[in-house]
């Protein structure tokens, strides 16, 4: 294969270009693009020399002058905004869509902690002590024992492979519900009962503490409203580290302001461009979520820290793939399941 050209359509900080010249260096016929600044300009400008492209969120623009891109590297996992001018694209192009799964530990090590804080009241005894309240104790924040609970992952990706992993040393009952087991290789951490998605209801009636970490799809948005939320019962737990819209927004408010489930722990959210109020507050959400004593928030950052350099390892790796002939790329996208 001739001369690659490797284009990245935002401006890395010389740390991250530095890993990743050093990372592809052995890898003699690639030629890296980093563009002076992030100008859409120069994007198009370099888009016709470009066999692969590294970046988000690419315009119709971009894409439709990139003649010869082959390969785009999503450096992150969310590729809902990719679907439609990719679907687009592939019916008069061959061109190959892989997502990112190089902040899936920090996502899952998110997930845990928000888990913990939630079932340890963390965040309130924090803020008696803040206060100067010393040792309240259990009369006003009492910790729920994470032993024995029937825990059901909702979704068993990259993240929720990785929680199960973390949190196999708990003395808990596991509980998975995926799409489909056909492609499931590997051992799991622990014994788990298995369900697929048109089991969700069957897979609800069985946990008390569910981790959500499914895409947000046609078939995933609103998959979790109120008929579901109930079945995890009033001592029922929640964290959503997957997408907001998956777990429909009144139905949350519902059954946690009228203490239909104990409690959630929530990562991400339903406005990502909120409108400041008139204490100039902003607010991801539509209803007094923040005014509960029975929610964890926080502010859509499982993916932190994001200057980490070895999370980058993976797209690397299929640069190297490609720049070698390969078509067996990490993370590539099915366009119709939507990841």
């Amino acid at each position: 294969m001739g001369k690659i050209n490797v284009l990245f359509i935002w401006k890395p900080r010389e740390e991250l270009e530095n890993y990743l010249r050093k990372g592809l260096s052995p890898i003699e016929n690639v030629n890296l693009l980093f563009p002076e600044e992030e100008a859409e300009e120069l994007f198009l400008k370099h888009a016709l020399d470009a066999d692969v492209v590294v970046g988000w969120r690419p315009t119709r623009e971009f894409l439709e002058t990139a003649e010869n891109l082959k390969l785009f590297i999503n450096p992150g996992v969310g590729v809902q905004h990719h679907l439609e001018p990719f679907r687009d694209l592939v019916k008069t192009r061959d061109v190959i869509l892989v997502n990112g799964h190089g902040n899936t530990y920090f996502t899952a090590q998110h997930a845990v902690a928000l888990l913990l804080a939630l079932m340890n009241k963390v965040v309130p005894h924090h803020n008696w002590m803040v206060e100067g309240f010393w040792r309240r104790g259990d009369s006003h924040g009492k910790s729920k024992p994470l032993r024995y609970r029937n825990l059901g992952l909702l979704g068993y990706g990259a993240v929720n492979q990785k929680v199960h992993k973390f949190l196999s040393g708990f003395n808990v009952n596991f509980y998975i519900c995926r799409n489909s087991w056909d492609r499931q290789t590997r051992e799991l951490p622990t014994s788990a009962k298995r369900y697929e998605s048109n089991q969700l209801r069957e897979f609800l009636r069985e946990v008390d503490t569910l981790i959500v970490a499914v895409p947000q799809t046609p078939e995933t948005l609103g998959m979790i409203g109120l008929e579901e939320l109930k079945l995890l019962g009033s001592d029922g737990l929640l964290v959503n580290i997957g997408r907001g819209p998956v777990i429909d927004e009144d139905a949350l408010f519902k059954v946690l302001s009228e203490k239909l489930i104990a409690g959630a722990a929530i990562d991400v959210w339903y406005e990502y461009q909120p409108k400041p109020n008139e204490d100039n507050q902003k607010y991801p959400f539509h209803h007094p979520f923040h005014e509960l004593d029975n929610i964890v928030l926080s502010p859509h950052r499982g993916a932190s820290p994001m200057d980490d350099l070895e999370r980058w390892n993976e797209v690397i790796e299929n640069i190297t793939r490609y720049a070698q002939g390969k078509a067996d790329f990490l993370n590539k996208v099915d366009l119709e399941r939507g990841y």
